[in-house]
């Protein structure tokens, strides 16, 4: 019985250990940059990535709010990360973004349900822009702002997260997505 139950539980672990030697890990800079950037993206991977967190929102959905006074909605999330994404990246390609204030809660609560679809429209966008932006760049540019690369995606994953657990909360997410 004990035996049995063990090796149940190595299953999953063994099929991902398996997928992942399958996959060529990158072995440079720019690759391992690239696959952090897709895989909060869109590629599916150890966690979801942004694209499947959003997937089927509607802009009711986005707009809910767990309770808790520091609580933020899906939508909130979402513009967010667009917002730091967005402007780290005119950064990046050498464009000055709009002053910002240095509140980062307007970064926050710019978010309204009207502005959903476009909001995840903009979204896509900006993380694609992203990824071909980090593959046109020479690599002097790369290592230049790879702290800047590596801190986009542990950004979105940590706002990810916060969306899967609101998703859960308002009993809009589908496990079979990727999250149990």
């Amino acid at each position: 019985m004990k035996a049995t139950l063990l090796l149940l539980l190595c299953v999953p672990g063994a099929a991902l250990a398996q997928d992942q030697a399958q996959k060529k890990a990158p072995t440079d800079l720019r690759g391992v940059l690239m696959e952090q950037l897709s895989t909060t993206n869109s590629a599916e991977d150890w966690f979801v990535p942004v694209s499947i967190a959003v997937d089927g929102v509607t802009a009711e959905q986005a707009q809910w709010k767990p309770a808790g006074k520091d609580a933020h909605s899906i939508g909130q999330l979402a513009y967010h990360i667009w917002y730091w994404d967005s402007r780290s990246l005119q950064k990046f390609k050498g464009e000055k973004p709009a002053p910002f204030d240095g509140n980062n809660n307007e970064t926050f609560d710019k978010f309204s349900a009207a502005q959903w679809d476009d909001l995840l429209k903009k979204l896509h966008q900006e993380m694609a822009d992203w990824e071909a932006a980090v593959a046109a760049a020479d690599d002097a540019k790369v290592a230049a702002n790879a702290s800047l690369i590596a801190h986009i995606g542990a950004h979105r994953a940590y706002h990810v997260g916060q969306i899967l657990y609101v998703r859960k909360l308002q009993g809009s997410w589908n496990p079979d997505k990727g999250v149990k």
